[in-house]
């Protein structure tokens, strides 16, 4: 059994920056956080912001940025409403999810009572009874951001592996496309969750045709039935100009410092 890492290789874990990146002082990061997020509730948008801003900032690697968010969302005013918390934390929770499709997987900064709150029973462990249901939840979400060239771009990534394109169904219905249910704990409606796409890939660079076909999934968003105000707004063309913009401003913010 192998129980160290020796020590040539754990030296050459070192190097190559393998470390998180240092976020921008609290002071201006709180600054920021006040001044988008009244923006936000300006437009509507608030939930849109949590979003988008969650997944900006895990997307940067910056974990300790994203725990100065959960706690300037929950602690202002007077104190910590539990309650608020956990709605906050399960929105960004389910945010986080969705973004480890795209970038990885999430840090934890919640509190002990927060955690308490938030469910831990999974809803998408695929069974007999639900599969099916998961795969047309895949299919749909899948034509509804691709159409016209669904079946074209479906074709071509599975001309890469026979595999490819199954997985990524599979986790269009488990992971990206909204659980069912209007009273699911942190749920994201199929605008927020291409809010999340478009902010991920945003925030990595340099991947503009997933970029591209993520906005065209925002803006194809309007056509879902049952949208609130705000994923209304969102899928137009002023929300989805807001959305990319709103996440440049942030990367300007964490990212100044790393020239």
């Amino acid at each position: 059994m192998v129980r160290h890492i020796p020590p040539t290789i754990k030296h050459l874990l070192t190097l190559r920056n393998p470390d998180a990146f240092a976020g921008p002082p609290i002071s201006r990061l709180n600054g920021f956080f006040n001044k988008a997020s009244a923006d936000a509730s300006l437009r509507g948008a608030p939930k849109a912001w949590l979003v988008l801003t969650t997944c900006t900032l895990l997307t940067t690697n910056i974990p300790s940025s994203v725990g100065h968010l959960y706690r300037f969302v929950t602690r202002r005013g007077s104190g910590r409403d539990v309650h608020i918390a956990v709605d906050k934390a399960a929105l960004m929770r389910e945010a986080a999810l969705k973004s480890a499709i795209f970038v990885g997987v999430p840090r934890d900064a919640l509190e002990d009572d927060v955690k308490a709150e938030l469910r831990t029973d999974s809803r998408r462990t695929a069974n007999l009874e639900n599969v099916d249901a998961i795969l047309a939840r895949g299919t749909a979400l899948w034509n509804s951001i691709y159409e016209p060239h669904a079946i074209k771009l479906h074709d071509k990534l599975a001309s890469y592996h026979p595999d490819l394109i199954s997985f990524i169904i599979q986790c269009y219905g488990s992971v990206l496309a909204p659980l069912p249910g209007a009273d699911e704990q942190g749920n994201l409606s199929r605008a927020l969750g291409s809010v999340v796409g478009v902010a991920c890939l945003r925030a990595e660079g340099r991947v503009g045709p997933q970029l591209t076909s993520h906005v065209f999934g925002l803006l194809k968003a309007r056509t879902t039935e049952g949208l609130s105000e705000e994923d209304r707004w969102l899928a137009s063309e002023e929300g989805a100009e807001w959305v990319i913009r709103s996440v440049d401003k942030l990367l300007d913010v964490v990212t100044a410092e790393r020239v």
